[in-house]
Parts: structure tokens; C-alpha cells; sequence
């Protein structure tokens, strides 16, 4: 039997509840290409559920079989943490999230620099939605993938869709939003998601050069059109772009160094850290910026 997964994309914001009130729930089907591509019928729903007498909550849910959705949609690699760990995160994401306030936390950095998977260990211990904000806009254009758009459509194209979905998320609350590698070259960008808080997932890139080269660059429109070895283009690519964005990560209200972490843990490597631990330090790094954004001493939180 195939296994079966949902998405649900939550959006909460404050809407005009007497729309809702002449129209309970309205259904989206997915274009032809992307049911042709998947070989099964999708459909997306909206609806709407009441949460307060001005609040409504509206969930996006696409259904369908797991092996036919395109990779950024799936649950990435499970990693169980220790016993310790666990408890370490879980007793964290409790001192701080009363201070987060509800706020959207979005994670920034270059590609593959694990923002999907930290992002999902965020959102289950904050008791938080999740969404990945380059699914949102494969979504917007009938479900073309990244690398389709960039390619039909070129880069400005995608990078509109992306502003367009950055501006849609700020005006909700509780999600972690894992971002585009490229989404913090516009200064509107960072407008909207100063609405939440934003984390810098700082990799180095030789790790990253490692990670992206034994998957693959197929998926990363950036990166696949360059030719000789794998490692030394991608290195020399992530280099390349790294120079035109690194300024810009550094606009972020908390970084996660993988060096500083290892380096605290006695690890030489930056691939030996778990999720998990990585997942606290950005919970570490959010603290201490509420602290210092309340003028908080660090015995108040």
C-alpha cells in the first residue's frame, strides 16, 4: 500500500469574517501538468476554522502519495536524538516561546545548510506549522518545481514569487518558514520578515560544498549548469554566491555558527553534529536576542 502524507500549510491571520461567513470553503484543484506529473488527483482546499470572535485560522492541505511528491515536500532523514538532547530542546523551547509572542521564526543561509530540517525540529517543539517558502511558490505557478521556473521563467521571475509569499507569510503567525538560499538579497525581504524572527544558519562552505555535491545539484538552478568536479564547482559556485549574500545573512537577529557549536563540543567536523543540537543553539541564539530586544537581564528569562 502507498503511504499517504498531508500538507497542511496554516496561514493565520486577522480576515474579514463575514467573507467566510457567504463563503465556508473554496477548493483549488492543482493544474493538469503537475496531476500529469505525479500521475494522481491533487486537490487543495482552504478552510476556514474559527479561533476567536475575530480570528480565523485557514489551512491549506494538499493530499497524496508520498512517492510521486517532488523532494522538498517529504520529511527529510530522521535523526533520533539522545535522551538528553531531547530534554535539553524541550525544556528550552518552553522558557522561551511565552517571549516569542506568537511571532513566525524564518531561517535564513545558503542552500543546503539544513534549514528544512532544523526548521521541522523547531516547529514540533514550539508547537508551531512548518513551511518551506520555495514550496509556496512552486505551488503559486501550478506547481512547477524551482528549477523549472528559473528555467522557463529566469531568476527575477522566481525571485518576484518569492517576495510575493514572503509578504503573504508576514502577515501570519506560529509557523517556521524555511527560506530560498537567495531570498535575502531585497532589502523588501527582510521588511517583511522583520514581522517575525529571523535565524542565520551559518555552515562553512566546504561542508556544504560536501553535502551538495554527494546528492546532486539537479533541483539547485543555480548550481547545475557548471561543469568539472563535482565538490570543486559546487565549492566554487557557493563561494562565488557567497560573496554577494554573506553581508546580507548578517542582517539576521540571531546566527547559528555549525564552527562555534563543533567547537564547544569538541568536534572537528561540523558534519558530526546532530540536528538536535543544532535545533538548541538556534533556541540559545533566539534567547539571547529577545534579552537584548526587552533589555531583559539574563536571570529574567
Amino acid at each position: 500500500m502507498e503511504a499517504k502524507i498531508a500538507l497542511k500549510m496554516q496561514f493565520s491571520a486577522c480576515i474579514d469574517t463575514d467573507k467566510f461567513a457567504r463563503r465556508p470553503s473554496v477548493s483549488l484543484p492543482f493544474s493538469q501538468k503537475l496531476r500529469e506529473q505525479h500521475g494522481h488527483p491533487i486537490s487543495c482546499h482552504f478552510q476556514p476554522r474559527r479561533t476567536s470572535n475575530w480570528q480565523k485560522h485557514v489551512a491549506l492541505e494538499a493530499s497524496g502519495s508520498y512517492r510521486n511528491f517532488p523532494a522538498p515536500i517529504l520529511e527529510s532523514g530522521s535523526f533520533p536524538p539522545s535522551l538528553d538532547e531531547a530534554l535539553i530542546l524541550k525544556n528550552k523551547s518552553q522558557e522561551i516561546l511565552p517571549y516569542i509572542d506568537g511571532r513566525c521564526i524564518y531561517l535564513v543561509g545558503m542552500m543546503g545548510s539544513g534549514k528544512t530540517t532544523i526548521g521541522k525540529i523547531l516547529s514540533e517543539v514550539l508547537g508551531y506549522s512548518f513551511c518551506d517558502s520555495d514550496t509556496l511558490v512552486e505551488l503559486a505557478v501550478e506547481g512547477t518545481s524551482v528549477a523549472e521556473i528559473f528555467n522557463l521563467y529566469g531568476e527575477g521571475f522566481f525571485r518576484n514569487k518569492e517576495s510575493e509569499t514572503l509578504q503573504k507569510l508576514s502577515l501570519t503567525h506560529r509557523i517556521v518558514v524555511s527560506t530560498g538560499g537567495g531570498a535575502v538579497i531585497r532589502p523588501i525581504n527582510w521588511k517583511y520578515m522583520a514581522k517575525g524572527i529571523s535565524v542565520w544558519l551559518d555552515v562553512p562552505l566546504e561542508a556544504l560544498a560536501r553535502r551538495i555535491s554527494a546528492v546532486g545539484t539537479n533541483s539547485r538552478p543555480l548550481l547545475h549548469h557548471d561543469s568539472g568536479d563535482a565538490y570543486n564547482r559546487t565549492l566554487t559556485r557557493l563561494s562565488n554566491l557567497w560573496k554577494e549574500r554573506g553581508d546580507a545573512y548578517a542582517n539576521a537577529n540571531a546566527r547559528v555558527s555549525l564552527e562555534e557549536i563543533a567547537a564547544k563540543s569538541g568536534h572537528r567536523d561540523v558534519t558530526n553534529l546532530t540536528p538536535t543540537v543544532i535545533a538548541i543553539e538556534a533556541l540559545l541564539q533566539i534567547e539571547a536576542f529577545l534579552k537584548g530586544e526587552n533589555g531583559m537581564d539574563i536571570a529574567t528569562l
